[in-house]
C-alpha cells in the first residue's frame, strides 16, 4: 500500500529541505501520541526551493508501539499523502501546519493483546458497567448490570471469540461465550454481527439468561466502536476494509486531515 517512495531514506537523495521537514514532522507527530515506540517520517520535497512556496511532493509516516488517549494501544499506524501544501513559516518555528486539508492513505494494525487492554479503558468501561436499561434490569430484579472480564480472541475470516461475565449485582455472575463476525459500516463504525452463542460451558440453570445477556452485549458492542469518538483533533479516519490475520486486526482506509493536531 505504501510503496513507491523508495529512496527516501538514502542520504545521498535527501537535501536540506527534506532533512528539515523530516525532523520537524517527526517531532510534531510524535507528540500526537501518549506513548510511541518509534515514529518515522519521510518527506519528499525536490528541489528544496519548492518548500519556500509551501509545496512538498509526498509525506509518509510509520509509527509502531503507539498509545492513543493513554489507553488505546496501536501496534502499527501508517499514512501517506501525495502533494501537500504546508505553511513554510511554521516549519521554521519547528512546527508543521497545513495550508489546506488533505487526504492520506492509511493503515492501522491492532494486536489481540491491545484490543483486550482497551476493554479496561474508562471510555469503554463506562459503556459496560452499571447499566440500568430496562431490558437488563428486568433480568436482575431491578439492579444495574455490568459486563466484566471481557476477552477476545481473533479468528480467521473476520471473526472473533468473545468471553465475558455478566454481573447482575445480586451475587450472581453469568458466564457468556460466543463467536462474532466483525465488519465496517458507513466507513467509520466497527460492527459486531452474526453471534453464535455457545452454552456448553454454562451451567444449565443459567443458559437461558446467558443467551439473553449475550445478545444484549453484542448490541452494546455494535454501537460502541465509532471512530469519530477516537479521532485526533483535526484528523478523521475512514475505513474501507478490515481483516483478521493471526493475532492482528488490520484496518485500511484513509485519513481526512484538516490540520495537524497539537497533541493527543
Amino acid at each position: 500500500m505504501f510503496g513507491g517512495l523508495t529512496g527516501l531514506q538514502d542520504p545521498k537523495g535527501t537535501d536540506w529541505g527534506e532533512r528539515m521537514l523530516n525532523t520537524v514532522a517527526s517531532q510534531t507527530i510524535r507528540h500526537l501520541f501518549s506513548m510511541s515506540e518509534s515514529v518515522e517520517v519521510f518527506v519528499r520535497c525536490y528541489p528544496s526551493s519548492k518548500l519556500l512556496q509551501g509545496s512538498i511532493d509526498s509525506f509518509k509516516m510509520t509509527g509502531r508501539g503507539l498509545v492513543i488517549r493513554k489507553d488505546f494501544a496501536v501496534e502499527e499506524m501508517s499514512f501517506e499523502t501525495d502533494a501537500v501544501a504546508i505553511d513554510f513559516g511554521s516549519v521554521l518555528k519547528g512546527k508543521l501546519s497545513l495550508k489546506q486539508p488533505t487526504q492520506a492513505i492509511a493503515q492501522v494494525i491492532l494486536s489481540e493483546a491491545g484490543i483486550n487492554q482497551a476493554f479496561n479503558a474508562e471510555l469503554v468501561k463506562k459503556r459496560l458497567l452499571n447499566l440500568s436499561v430496562p431490558s437488563l434490569t428486568a433480568l436482575s430484579g431491578g439492579e444495574p448490570v455490568s459486563f466484566t472480564e471481557v476477552q477476545v480472541q481473533l479468528l480467521p475470516e473476520n471473526r472473533l471469540q468473545l468471553v465475558a461475565k455478566a454481573d447482575l449485582n445480586n451475587g450472581e455472575l453469568v458466564p457468556l461465550s460466543m463467536t462474532l463476525t466483525i465488519g465496517i459500516e458507513r466507513r467509520r463504525r466497527v460492527s459486531f454481527k452474526d453471534p453464535k452463542i455457545e452454552l456448553e460451558q454454562v451451567p444449565e440453570e443459567q443458559r437461558e439468561i446467558s443467551r439473553t445477556l449475550s445478545v444484549a452485549l453484542v448490541e452494546i458492542l455494535d454501537n460502541m466502536v465509532d471512530l469519530d469518538r477516537f479521532d485526533l483533533d483535526g484528523v478523521k479516519m475512514r475505513l474501507n476494509r478490515l481483516e483478521t490475520e493471526g493475532q492482528k486486526l488490520i484496518f485500511s482506509g484513509y485519513a481526512e486531515i484538516e490540520r495537524i493536531p497539537n497533541s493527543a
